[in-house]
């Protein structure tokens, strides 16, 4: 049978903490972990979406165990405030949830000077999953799920040129951002059994779900394909709740592997029921993987898994 919402087993005492959870994807699943007992830390950077969301939640499960906290991934100050304030009243997490992202925006740079996408989908989540490794650590048995797309097979990363300085596309820029995320997702798979082998990284995608992510780029640059972007998200996607299920299934199905990747299985991977996916071959390089993770290191000054 299909896997659905309904398989989710009981979550009660864990911790589940969940990166740009106030919309789409990411509250869709927070909803969902939460329904199913988990204790749910909504990491967020817009603190007024955020509450709403949570007020969504609990009109779903009243008795839903949430914490809304400040997390701007484009900031590394804002991820070490937040992992050393979770950290501290969460010694131990059991799943870690990477969601939040940006698509296809004009170039820009984070507070740290990185480009955007790059910044926040792949540089942000990697610094966070350093900080807050040794919480999961502490776990009997702890997850780190990355969400990626369908776009990381169109991937390049651009070592010359990571920021974008010399050329810039915000397509193929956040097509890099999306293949850094599944090669993070490997080479963390190929680092944790030396270190914290109890450890698993899965990684997956949502295939198309009708979210806000495709069309923040058409607003900021007030161009017309927004409207192309809504009219697929009526007529061709499936939902958000449904997009979210391969994040759920990785982050809480008994079964799942670490290195797993999952996906829709419907035609293109666009829609469907989560089933296992094998990524671009590209994106289980090792030798990539390796000059990611250090050069990811020393952009962020977060080093772990070393040796």
């Amino acid at each position: 049978m299909a896997w659905s919402i309904r398989d989710i087993p009981d979550l009660s005492g864990r911790v589940f903490v969940v990166t740009g959870s106030n919309s789409g994807i990411g509250l869709e699943a927070a909803d969902a972990l939460a329904g199913a007992g988990a204790h749910v830390i909504m990491a967020c950077r817009s603190a007024g979406k955020a509450k709403d969301a949570e007020a969504r939640i609990r009109s779903h499960h009243p008795r839903a165990k949430i914490d809304v906290r400040s997390l701007d991934l484009s900031s590394l100050a804002s991820i070490r405030a937040f992992a050393d304030a979770i950290t501290q009243e969460h010694p131990t997490i059991d799943v870690l949830v990477n969601n939040a992202g940006i698509m296809a925006i004009p170039r820009a740079l984070t507070a740290d000077g990185f480009e955007m996408q790059f910044g926040t989908n792949h540089l942000g989540h990697f610094a966070l999953t350093g900080l807050l490794l040794p919480a999961l650590a502490r776990a009997k048995s702890a997850r780190v799920v990355t969400v990626s797309s369908t776009v990381h097979r169109m991937g390049t990363l651009r070592f010359d040129d990571l920021m974008g300085e010399r050329a810039y596309d915000k397509w193929s820029a956040y097509c890099q951002s999306k293949l850094a995320n599944l090669s993070f997702t490997h080479e963390l798979h190929r680092r944790l059994p030396k270190h914290h082998a109890a450890i698993a990284s899965l990684s997956c995608h949502p295939g198309y779900a009708a979210t806000n992510l495709q069309t923040v780029g058409p607003k900021i640059e007030r161009s017309w394909t927004g409207r192309i972007f809504e009219t697929g998200n009526t007529l061709v996607a499936q939902s958000a709740a449904s997009g979210a299920l391969p994040t759920l299934r990785a982050a809480t199905d008994p079964n799942a592997r670490s290195g797993d990747f999952y996906g829709p299985r419907g035609p293109l991977a666009l829609w469907g029921a989560p089933v296992i996916e094998k990524p671009a071959a590209r994106s289980r390089d090792e030798a990539v993987g390796k000059r990611l993770w250090e050069r990811s290191m020393e952009l962020t000054q977060v080093r772990y898994l070393e040796g």
